[in-house]
């Protein structure tokens, strides 16, 4: 899969720690429905973002990439394309974190299955034609470490996805 990116604490505004690592693999998917593609509003901290997360040990990142979509957006769905990585140095968490991205359609829709964390952020499943998405995790202000990495690279996954999405 295509590397697409890299981000770095400076890439968010802070200065990079010297710490040691632990290492987690996620999935995500820029889900599409009906014209619209999936995001999830994170409310108590004013960002969008698109379905996904880590994988369990013993997944595949296909895998982790079905179970996480589908807790997060209740849908079924195929994987249409490959839209590439991104890795992202948290020295604040110290955490590296590779994540894989894929286009994907909709086959059927179902319901969220959020997590206490995730009700307590206030995630909210909304669904958008692209360039609105686009724009919203473009102006999102997330106000929390983990919310301005996650911003910067969904952002760089939907620019990378425009060259997969008919407009």
């Amino acid at each position: 899969m295509k590397r697409i990116s890299e981000i770095h604490d400076e890439d968010v505004g802070l200065e990079t720690r010297e710490v040691k690592y632990t290492i987690r693999t996620a999935a995500r998917a820029v889900l599409r429905n009906k014209g619209k593609i999936a995001l999830l509003h994170v409310s108590k901290h004013h960002y969008y973002k698109i379905p996904g997360g880590g994988i369990e040990k013993g997944e595949s990142i296909k895998e982790g990439l079905q179970r996480e979509v589908a807790e997060e957006t209740g849908c079924t769905f195929t994987v249409e394309e490959d839209i590439g990585e991104i890795v992202e140095y948290k020295s604040y968490d110290k955490e590296v974190q590779t994540s894989y991205c894929f286009l994907a359609d909709v086959i059927n829709e179902g319901k969220q299955n959020f997590t206490k964390m995730e009700e307590r952020h206030g995630f909210r499943l909304v669904w958008k034609p692209f360039e609105e998405a686009l724009d919203l995790v473009k102006n999102s202000r997330p106000t929390t470490y983990l919310g301005k990495f996650i911003v910067l690279r969904d952002l760089k996954f939907l620019e990378e996805a425009q060259k997969y999405v008919k407009k």
